[in-house]
């Protein structure tokens, strides 16, 4: 046999391979795996009151491909309400997005946080 899962459905309780070969009756069918969903994480920009509003809605057109007037609708939520939910995403692309903003944020000299947290 393979290195596949198979469920073996037989009216007995012990089986060899040779029961298996000879055996008419037994049904050999492909396991399905239980797949479960990942979970999903929020990337959140935190307002501070240094960091030019026009970088804002650069950083979220290029970092999470917002188009204009949605990136000017986030800056203007984390402006007015001291954060905004950048997108959803797994973990990995989530803590790519947050260190790409960090890594932009420290290379144009302005203090702008993000982070991520569990949706």
């Amino acid at each position: 046999m393979d290195a596949k899962a198979y469920k073996i459905t037989h009216m007995s309780n012990e089986h060899t391979k040779t029961d298996i070969d000879q055996d008419p009756g037994l049904v050999v069918e492909d396991a399905r795996p239980q797949l479960k969903k990942p979970p999903l994480y929020r990337v959140i920009l935190l307002n501070d009151d240094y960091t030019p509003m026009e970088f804002v809605v650069q950083i979220l057109q290029d970092v999470f491909s917002l188009d204009r007037n949605v990136a000017t609708r986030v800056m203007l939520e984390v402006h007015t309400k001291g954060k905004g939910i950048c997108g959803t995403f797994t973990y990995e692309i989530a803590e790519t997005k947050v260190a790409q903003v960090a890594g932009l944020a420290q290379q144009h000299q302005h203090p702008l946080f993000c982070t991520m947290e569990e949706s």
